[in-house]
């Protein structure tokens, strides 16, 4: 079962390229190969997509993050921690960029439709909700994040805790914020730099 639902972050590490954003939003419904099924420049965003998972799979504050709620949150924290994030990045988005959050947003939304048809059909089912609640954007709000995250509990396949993922941001809060405040500069960076190399490398099988 697919439960990564960080797309705020990774949307907005897609920069500016329309087939990157397109990629990196469809990545976790293409499976292996089948990324070159599509245009070069949507593979580019799904092989970014990937890299952003496993940078930040590895990355020591995120580790930091899930000992910190692993005993309850156990095989779901890395889940906990994408969501957290996308928090963070929404509620605090005016120190990441010069176009408002909603703008944003929207403007997702329309490069989305105006390519519904390239889009996976597991995709294409998921657009709608997203739309409708605006989570993209909603993340922000920890009522609709805990709304979320009890969605989710309900969705699992096995046992877990996340109706009480909130509580557990809500009681380390700032250590989180802080966590997110260093490593967010440093995705950043190290995204743009495998841009080039994607780039560089003509997205080489």
């Amino acid at each position: 079962m697919q439960l990564n639902m960080n797309y705020l972050a990774h949307l907005y590490l897609s920069g500016k390229d329309n087939d990157i954003k397109i990629g990196n939003f469809i990545a976790d419904h293409v499976k292996g190969k089948n990324v070159y099924n599509f245009a070069e420049g949507i593979q580019c965003g799904i092989k970014l997509h990937r890299f952003i998972d496993e940078y930040t799979d590895q990355h020591r504050l995120v580790h930091q993050g899930i000992a910190r709620i692993k005993p309850r949150q156990g095989r779901y924290s890395g889940v906990v921690i994408d969501m957290y994030y996308d928090h963070f990045l929404a509620s605090n988005w005016k120190d990441y960029s010069g176009i408002p959050l909603t703008d944003f947003t929207t403007e997702t939304y329309l490069l989305l439709l105006r390519n519904f048809f390239k889009l996976p059909g597991r995709t294409k089912i998921l657009l709608p909700f997203i739309m409708k609640r605006d989570w993209l954007a909603s993340y922000g709000d920890l009522n609709f994040l805990d709304r979320a995250f009890h969605g989710l509990s309900r969705r699992t396949p096995y046992y877990s805790q996340l109706s009480g993922a909130v509580d557990d941001l809500a009681l380390h809060y700032y250590d989180f914020k802080k966590e997110f405040e260093q490593f967010f500069p440093e995705i950043i960076q190290s995204v743009q730099e495998k841009k080039k190399e994607l780039h560089t490398s003509g997205l080489s099988r």
